[in-house]
């Protein structure tokens, strides 16, 4: 895969593991808290545990997600905030790697025709710069591979043919008035030198059009990350199966380490009794505007 370092000046890399920190954007940016009031709360990457995702796939019945224990102690740590203080986590800054698209899609569903098991992500934009008070009005933006680890765009990165329209399993939502947004996609595949994730970009200031966007700043570049053990489940599972191509593991991945981005861990409740029904997939998105 040809990178295009002028655009990505710390592109990721397939084919070659990158060496350790070599996708780190700002390491100053990376976990700056922020105390408000006077309280215990600690909200880290998330509402109090949101970094700590659910393994059980028996816990909700499909369309009806009952909180796990990692969501049930989230929202107690969240009704909890009413009591005086809270501190709020500014999500690591990391590389939008080789594979970004400028005008993406404003949309709640981006998963067009591709196979997988289905997400549903909640994401709340919370604003460190104003005592973590929720963001509304921004594009959060996201884009994935799918289950043979290509990118709509580049498609042939990861060694396999298919076709490419250059949208799939790209798009974004304008935060509402809590900072939340809701997108729907499905569980992406692998490619080689990193492990499964996604990538996420917060806009502000973007003029909506028929279907897309022009203009804003970007305030965010960061990844989301899914706990490791339903993953080998679900990549282990048709159609992820197909993916012959050596997967990464998020103990091993270059950016998933002790630097931060680990506040991109997704809370995840499961949607039915089994893997292939899918997953809400629930984080708070510390940004600095």
């Amino acid at each position: 895969m040809t990178e295009t370092p002028a655009r990505h000046e710390q592109p990721e890399q397939h084919g070659n593991t990158p060496g350790a920190g070599a996708h780190r954007r700002d390491k100053s940016v990376q976990r700056r808290r922020v105390l408000i009031g006077g309280g215990t709360v600690a909200v880290v990457g998330g509402l109090a545990v949101a970094g700590i995702a659910s393994a059980d796939p028996t816990s909700a019945k499909k369309g009806k997600p009952k909180p796990t224990k990692s969501t049930s102690a989230s929202a107690s740590a969240s009704a909890s905030t009413s009591a005086t203080t809270t501190v709020c986590t500014l999500n690591a800054e990391v590389t939008e790697g080789p594979y970004s698209l400028d005008g993406a899609l404003v949309r709640e569903d981006i998963r067009e025709d591709k196979e997988g098991f289905e997400v549903r992500y909640t994401l709340t934009v919370v604003d460190v710069a104003d005592d973590c008070a929720p963001l509304a009005g921004a594009l959060v933006e996201l884009w994935h591979c799918d289950s043979l680890g290509e990118y709509s765009g580049f498609v042939g990165g990861n060694g396999h043919e298919e076709e490419d329209n250059g949208t799939f399993l790209r798009g974004g939502q304008i935060t509402d008035s809590s900072g939340q947004v809701n997108i729907t996609s499905i569980w992406p595949g692998h490619y080689i030198s990193r492990a499964v994730h996604v990538h996420m970009r917060v806009h502000t200031d973007v003029t909506l059009t028929d279907d897309s966007y022009t203009g804003g700043e970007v305030i965010h570049t960061g990844q989301l990350f899914f706990d490791e053990d339903i993953n080998t489940e679900i990549q282990a599972t048709s159609p992820y199966s197909a993916n012959t191509t050596q997967e990464t593991l998020l103990s091993d991945d270059s950016i998933y380490d002790d630097g931060g981005a680990s506040s991109g861990l997704l809370t995840l409740t499961a949607l039915g009794s089994s893997v292939s029904d899918g997953y809400a997939a629930t984080l708070t998105v510390g940004v600095d505007s």
